[in-house]
């Protein structure tokens, strides 16, 4: 009883030094950047992390004439430690702006945190549609699965493709991702024939892939969370779908580029949709890519990369608007309606939900100079991040 009452005064001091942190006193600007660096999400904490820092190396360390210093800690993809590692950076580090956050939970975790200490909460990676709605100090520069599916629904009805059957990771996104594509492809004329789910943590696709190749549907479209797609391909690859007549398809997530390069050429012809890819067109990505690689050991840039390089663009952006001031709701403010030209190509911040709009590409795996590659070949210009 007595240990209790400890942790709820010092839990009840943590709350109160939240409301009172002077960071938009500082001329040093404190970014504190949250991501799963270690455990089975570590690739996407490593990729968000380099996109970061690739654009401060590109950009300058400086804006509106304040210091920009990241500091990014690892919470192993525990929301339990997200929150606390939060509610430290905030009263301890006296950070302007807390980033990250791997996963959904992760994300959600910091909300209380953010909305009490009043500072913005830049979303570089998870993809729930409900998370920014759920803090005014939210934004989002990642993704929604809800808004990289529907394109792919509309795809699959345009193109033929009559019976499906889905397959996704047992957490927000996926979840999002299965009411998306269900509703958009059977308002079209589809037929979604049964709505799998396998374990985030720990997955075995195997049982559920035997399950749907038994109902013999067109097509299978699958949605896993980044890092897990050579896993998942391997088994699709072994239990020999595409010879049974089932089309690969899904969000760009199962096709990573972080891990593509070793997926096989089993994968050739697979399509997807996504907002990003390493072989997007454009002179803004051919700079990105050239910079990633040269600065990470020739490591391949993936979706969740761009979203912590663009987390950054935001964070420059806001500050520029209100002119270094780093006060949290005059920052959460300029953030709304930011527009610019990201390696991924055109994208802004709504200004009145403060998530992201942005193109959703359909792409096809191909082989290019020897190497696989997400080839895009058609647009969806200009997709709100709660689309319906």
């Amino acid at each position: 009883m007595i240990r209790r009452q400890i942790l709820k005064g010092a839990a009840g001091l943590a709350l109160t030094a939240l409301g009172a942190a002077p960071a938009f006193a500082q001329q040093v600007v404190k970014v504190g950047v949250i991501l799963p660096m270690t455990g089975p999400f570590a690739s996407t904490g490593r990729q968000v992390e380099a996109g970061a820092r690739l654009w401060m190396a590109q950009n300058g360390d400086t804006v509106a004439g304040k210091k920009i210093e990241i500091i990014v800690r690892d919470d192993t993809g525990s929301a339990d430690q997200t929150k606390r590692i939060a509610t430290e950076m905030v009263v301890n580090d006296k950070v302007a702006v807390i980033a990250g956050f791997g996963l959904t939970p992760l994300a959600l975790s910091v909300g209380p945190v953010a909305t009490q200490a009043k500072i913005p909460a830049v979303i570089m990676a998870a993809g729930t549609t409900t998370i920014v709605s759920s803090s005014p100090y939210y934004a989002r520069t990642s993704f929604t699965l809800s808004q990289n599916t529907v394109p792919m629904a509309q795809w699959a009805a345009k193109n033929g493709i009559k019976t499906v059957v889905t397959l996704v990771s047992d957490y927000g996104p996926g979840l999002d991702a299965e009411k998306a594509f269900k509703a958009e492809f059977e308002s079209k004329g589809g037929k979604v024939l049964d709505t799998l789910r396998s374990p985030v943590m720990n997955p075995e696709f195997a049982p559920f892939l035997q399950k749907a190749k038994d109902l013999k549907p067109e097509a299978l479209f699958m949605v896993v969370p980044s890092g897990q797609g050579a896993s998942l391909m391997k088994q699709v690859n072994e239990r020999e779908l595409a010879k049974a007549g089932i089309r690969i398809i899904g969000t760009g997530d199962m096709t990573d580029d972080d891990q593509l390069k070793g997926m096989g050429d089993a994968l050739i012809g697979v399509v997807t949709s996504h907002n990003y890819s390493a072989a997007h067109d454009s002179p803004e990505n051919k700079a990105y890519v050239a910079g990633f690689l040269k600065a990470n050991n020739n490591l391949r840039p993936n979706f969740m990369s761009v979203g912590g390089y663009d987390g950054m663009a935001l964070i420059y952006k806001a500050l520029e608007k209100t002119k270094g001031d780093a006060d949290g709701t005059k920052l959460i403010d300029a953030m709304k309606g930011v527009a610019w030209t990201s390696p991924r190509g055109p994208m802004s911040i709504d200004a009145t939900t403060r998530d992201i709009t942005q193109n959703v590409y359909i792409r096809e795996v191909k082989k290019v100079d020897g190497q696989l590659w997400n080839v895009e070949f058609e647009t969806m210009p200009n997709v709100k991040g709660d689309v319906k």
